[in-house]
């Protein structure tokens, strides 16, 4: 899109589409689907055998998704890592909007989220439906705290800025990724038991850093814990008979790369393998339990991951690979491509570091077996959700958030969506704008080397068409694209929002 043609659209406004618009009947609160949204954590395109064939990971859930639903071969995080995607999931907003200019929190960080900031969660609420988040926050919580100079928490008092704080009525899991302390369960404002155990650190693929520990608090336990939950969860809103949200964020493949023990083995391709496949029974399971409570026809089920696989891409003639020693982090291409024919790992600002699995299942309005190929971003959550149940977002929230609901119906959007914004681990951007990427640096932004620093030049451009592994720069052949690129890229950023 050329940028006149970008900011034109941006001034005929692109707000939430009235839901009878779009074919969806009456607004009764009866008649809204329910929507489940599942976030893996650190998944690659290329772990779905459905998405990539030459996988020999089983992964019947994901394929069942894409069989009977829509596959998104474009969608894109809004960032490299954990916490700033989070961030736009929940808000519809960039994080580098906000304070996280780079990096992600920890498990004791103080919260991200600003106060009386419109969520995902706040939107649906006000529509009449009860939302709940299940698994890893990792966007900041308030402790309470005690001891000199309130250093330590105090694990008996309640949470004063929690899920619960910012939309959703209900909440449990880990206050940040499974090898951050603490390592203990939060349910709404509470610590589910105080962590008087002590975690010690563990190396790849175990990785788990030290830190405090509810004695009854396992690893290996905590993906069969969040999808049982998630389970019971279901069964409980759909015979309350009221439209429900669920976001449901995994934990793995994160690391701790710890598989369950009916999984351990498995794949045959390593731990990390097998993890995928825990994954995927995670995802079938709450399929499983949309059908047992009779409730799947009319829910919209998303799965995605909130950035690329931190697995390398080792050569060929490397000793070895993840399948014949465990503690290697990386594939050879032959044995597994985690991340897809994608340049990069997590954390970069390449293909491989935000470019990721999206599959969408609606029975009741999603055609089977459908592929969409048009770029979208996580960000884009928050106005698909308020397109469906019949809200239009203010002015100051989801400022980057674009409704994919007609995608979904196999329609056209009303207008255009603005190009999507690229971030990395270091602060590096790229922006993308049809078949054209250009990359706001001479790095990676990540793991890859150079890792580079934003802005440093040349920039570099790249044809997604043609190219989608990122070999060929083109930007010295078509300084004319980087120049429109860079222009629209400075007015989205400086513009406040993406969205009119």
């Amino acid at each position: 899109m050329r940028r006149r043609d970008f900011l034109k659209a941006l001034g005929m406004g692109a707000g939430a589409m009235a839901v009878r618009s779009l074919g969806l009947g009456a607004e009764a609160a009866g008649e809204r689907p329910n929507i489940v949204f599942i976030l893996a954590d650190d998944m690659g395109y290329g772990d779905p055998r459905c998405l990539n064939p030459k996988s020999r990971v089983p992964t019947p859930a994901f394929d069942r998704l894409a069989r009977e639903g829509m596959v998104f071969t474009d969608a894109h995080t809004g960032a490299a890592v954990c916490t700033p995607t989070r961030y736009g999931v929940v808000t519809g907003r960039y994080s580098w909007r906000g304070r996280l200019k780079r990096g992600v929190l920890g498990g004791f960080s103080p919260p991200l989220l600003e106060p009386g900031r419109m969520t995902v969660g706040s939107v649906l609420k006000q529509r009449g439906y009860h939302t709940a988040c299940i698994g890893k926050w990792h966007l900041g919580m308030a402790f309470a705290r005690k001891g000199e100079k309130n250093r330590l928490v105090d694990y008996a008092k309640p949470i004063s800025d929690s899920p619960i704080h910012h939309g959703f009525d209900h909440y449990f899991g880990v206050s940040a990724s499974l090898d951050m302390p603490p390592y203990v369960y939060i349910e709404d404002d509470r610590f589910t038991e105080m962590p008087t155990a002590s975690q010690p650190r563990r190396g790849f693929p175990g990785f788990i850093r030290a830190g405090v520990r509810a004695p009854s608090f396992k690893p290996v336990e905590a993906l069969d814990t969040l999808a049982s939950r998630a389970a019971a969860h279901v069964e409980e809103r759909a015979k309350a008979g009221t439209p429900f949200f669920l976001y449901l964020a995994l934990t793995a493949p994160h690391k701790p790369v710890t598989p369950a023990k009916r999984f351990q083995g498995k794949s045959g391709l390593g731990p990390y393998a097998d993890f995928v496949m825990q994954v995927d029974d995670a995802v079938g399971r709450v399929l499983a339990a949309l059908e047992k409570a009779g409730v799947a026809e009319n829910t919209l089920l998303i799965f995605t991951s909130d950035n690329g696989s931190f697995m390398f891409r080792l050569p060929e003639d490397a000793e070895a690979d993840h399948v014949g020693k465990h503690s290697v982090q990386g594939y050879k291409a032959s044995s597994h491509r985690a991340n897809h024919v994608f340049r990069g790992t997590k954390a970069d600002i390449y293909e491989g570091g935000h470019h990721v699995p999206y599959l969408a299942r609606w029975p009741a309005r999603v055609k089977a077996g459908t592929t969409c190929a048009t770029t979208i971003c996580l960000t884009d959550l928050m106005a698909t959700c308020a397109d469906i149940a019949g809200a239009k977002l203010p002015s100051d929230a989801g400022e980057d958030s674009f409704s994919i609901l007609p995608l979904l119906l196999g329609k056209e959007p009303a207008a255009p969506r603005a190009p999507v914004i690229h971030h990395s681990i270091n602060g590096t951007f790229a922006i993308r704008d049809g078949k054209w990427k250009l990359i706001l640096s001479t790095g990676s932004g990540g793991r890859e080397k150079p890792s580079g620093k934003p802005f440093s030049k040349p920039y570099r451009l790249f044809d997604m068409a043609a190219d989608i592994s990122e070999t060929t720069d083109l930007a010295a052949k078509h300084p004319d694209i980087v120049a429109r690129l860079t222009a629209s890229f400075e007015a989205l950023r400086t513009g406040g929002r993406s969205r009119s």
